[in-house]
């Protein structure tokens, strides 16, 4: 069982190069997702609210979620380094970015498996052969995978999906709602999934994830939908996709998950869900 292949199916991360040399002077970054790859040299770290950071060894620093912050160098020395934006799957709010800390900090040293995806983005990034961006963005969007992979892992994540994944029982519960979202699943059907008693299952889901299961089976579905309808499928055939039998019923769903009306776009993407806590409803 890959816990991971339903669900970056639907939220897969994706990274977009923007930035590769020797930063000679302080720079200032969006509040969007980051992930920075410091080569050489001496880099602090200025991030709004919080203390300033040290660097001067090889090292990963990701802002999930995005974070206003900026970087401060010797203008003399300066520091190499390689920067992308980073979507976890396009959507605010997505699974991925739940209960991932604001920033994740990786020195080589410390994660040697990282180096050799490194090597090779240093490799295209301070080069000028052809399909050089792609090439970037691309081994990029490895490094995110095997930076959610570690947090998974390690258990650094507390709550959220990463941190159900990271359980054996929940994670065959999670993945059976990633792969069949359509499917009438109830509870006793996930308790049964992850071979625990009803109230067992309840329990620790809610305490892992944040939310009940069924709760957070109807966002996950309003996940999936949104995606959907962002490729330009028609509302009706999405609600089937998703588990609704009636396009009205799906349509109420929706809208009271991601506060607007469901709606294909044929080019023009919509935002996806927020994972709130949801009462209980007929309609889910």
């Amino acid at each position: 069982m890959d816990p991971f292949a339903a669900l970056f199916a639907h939220v897969t991360p994706r990274a977009r190069t923007f930035f590769t040399g020797k930063l000679c002077q302080t720079v200032q970054y969006p509040d969007v997702g980051h992930l920075h790859f410091l080569k050489d040299g001496e880099l602090t770290l200025i991030q709004a609210g919080g203390s300033d950071l040290q660097f001067d060894e090889p090292t990963l620093l990701f802002f999930p979620r995005g974070r206003t912050h900026s970087f401060a160098v010797n203008p003399e020395r300066g520091a190499d380094l390689v920067c992308a934006t980073v979507e976890l799957g396009g959507a605010e709010g997505n699974p991925i970015g739940q209960g991932l800390p604001e920033l994740v900090v990786l020195p080589l040293a410390s994660h040697p498996a990282l180096a050799p995806v490194c090597d090779l983005l240093l490799g295209e990034a301070f080069s000028e052969r052809g399909g050089r961006q792609e090439a970037l963005d691309r081994l990029f969007d490895y490094l995110l995978i095997l930076i959610v992979r570690h947090v998974v892992e390690s258990g650094t994540v507390a709550t959220g999906v990463l941190a159900g994944l990271a359980d054996p029982r929940l994670a065959k519960a999670l993945t059976a709602m990633h792969e069949t979202p359509k499917k009438s699943w109830t509870l006793d059907d996930l308790s049964g999934i992850a071979g625990m008693s009803r109230t067992r299952f309840a329990e620790q889901f809610r305490t892992r994830i944040g939310q009940t299961p069924i709760d957070y089976l109807t966002v996950w579905r309003m996940t999936v939908a949104c995606q959907l309808l962002a490729r330009g499928k028609p509302v009706k055939s999405v609600a089937l996709e998703v588990g609704y039998q009636s396009a009205a019923a799906f349509s109420r769903v929706f809208s009271r998950v991601t506060g607007q009306e469901p709606r294909n776009s044929s080019g023009a993407s919509l935002r996806g869900p927020k994972l709130i806590s949801l009462s209980s409803s007929p309609d889910k």
